[in-house]
């Protein structure tokens, strides 16, 4: 397969592809959230990525810091870290460097022993801390004998043909830790693991000849990449094909990478594969399907799911109809600053649909007026409100005219 623009795949891709977490099926949560209230320490830092991330439910950053918080306090290097970054930069708790620098020092401490025992990711991460000052001195000299000790571990381990230590050191010459910047250097190693089938490896060296224009072998590897089960790109290839970039349109391909996707976890393949069976592109048209994948990229929080959710409970597809709820989901994706959802919620507050709060339909009307949304323009036209105008300060008129524009 061909295609023209790359940048759909590559804007952002090599961050989301760095940051993501290992490959994991749709049971993957589930099965962390059981370990970790066992008393897991590696399950709850991974069920604490989970909430940080969104992944498999609703990103909740102070959720997050809760099970890091656990496995930090059975001393868990890495949950160390993260509970000291979450403070450092107050995601999910109150910005507190003082606190942030006692996490960090114990994680030090874990990484040193580890990196004294010839370990090459607590020795990266140990250089990690060195450079940024976390828990240590800044010292840029001890960072860079880290990151030198760690390539050569990484070296040592990549040449014996572990792909994990392949692409780690492809990684330490993309970004010159350890070693001079080598973008030669670094394709070399990634191709050695991607090789070996490593889907992070295939879609780094995708990500490598997509910078520099060569489309057919950024494909080949982004391909093989999703192919492999890396759920970011199965769900871009799916878009490939419902929009005919490059290809031609083929909803039934596009609905077969969504699903392969949306089974892996990805939220926004959930919301598309809901929206196939809705509207029957790809698949046989099932209103109960679609509300099963709406609801489960919603239960993660996308708004566009979560929109998508509520107007199902609203007309009653696919599920019993149940104003109140749509209200809810409607809520969940206004606030995240979805103009349609922003609009209905409006409606919901004029007409009483769930509830009933007439200035409230106002403020809604207001928001998704903002953003162009036509429906909302017209009724606060009907109220002879401008979009930019001040409120009037008499909410008994207010209520007045909402009530005899109905």
């Amino acid at each position: 397969m061909k295609f023209k623009n790359v940048a759909i795949l590559t804007a952002g891709l090599f961050a989301a592809i760095q940051f993501s977490p290992p490959l994991f099926g749709e049971g993957y949560y589930e099965s962390k959230r059981k370990a970790a209230e066992q008393g897991d320490a590696e399950a709850q830092f991974k069920l604490g990525d989970c909430y940080y991330k969104g992944l498999g439910v609703a990103k909740d950053r102070a959720e997050a810091v809760k099970w890091y918080r656990k496995a930090a306090e059975q001393g868990d290097a890495k949950a160390l870290f993260k509970l000291g970054s979450c403070y450092y930069y107050g995601f999910g708790v109150a910005e507190d460097h003082a606190e942030a620098n006692r996490w960090f020092c114990k994680a030090v401490e874990l990484f040193r022993k580890s990196a004294e025992q010839g370990n090459a990711e607590a020795q990266y991460s140990l250089g990690e801390c060195y450079s940024q000052g976390f828990g240590v001195e800044k010292d840029q000299a001890e960072a860079k004998r880290c990151f030198i000790k760690s390539t050569e571990l990484f070296r040592k381990s990549a040449e014996q043909g572990d792909a994990k230590a392949q692409y780690r050191l492809g990684e330490c010459y993309y970004y010159g830790k350890g070693v001079e910047k080598d973008r030669a250097e670094a394709v070399k190693w990634y191709r050695k693991a991607a090789e070996q089938g490593n889907a992070i490896a295939e879609a780094l060296l995708g990500n490598c000849y997509a910078e520099e224009g060569n489309n057919a072998e950024a494909d080949k590897w982004f391909r093989q990449s999703a192919e492999h089960g890396n759920a970011t790109l199965q769900y871009l290839e799916g878009r490939l094909y419902a929009e005919g970039k490059g290809v031609a349109k083929d909803p039934v391909e596009a609905a077969k990478w969504w699903r392969k996707a949306a089974e892996l976890g990805q939220s926004k393949a959930q919301c598309e594969l809901g929206g196939c069976y809705a509207e029957g592109k790809g698949v046989a048209k099932d209103p109960v399907e679609a509300v099963k994948w709406w609801r489960k990229s919603a239960e993660q929080g996308l708004p566009e799911a979560q929109y998508e959710l509520g107007s199902c409970y609203a007309d009653g597809k696919g599920v019993a109809k149940d104003p109140v709820e749509a209200a809810k989901w409607w809520r969940k994706s206004a606030e995240k600053g979805h103009p349609k959802a922003q609009y209905e919620l409006g409606c919901c507050y004029a007409k009483g649909n769930g509830i009933t709060d007439s200035f409230e339909a106002v403020q809604w009307w207001r928001k998704s007026a903002e953003q162009g949304h036509p429906g909302a323009i017209a009724e606060l036209k009907k109220l002879n409100l401008d979009v930019n105008a001040r409120l009037p300060f008499s909410v008994r008129g207010l209520l007045w005219r909402i009530n005899n524009s109905k």
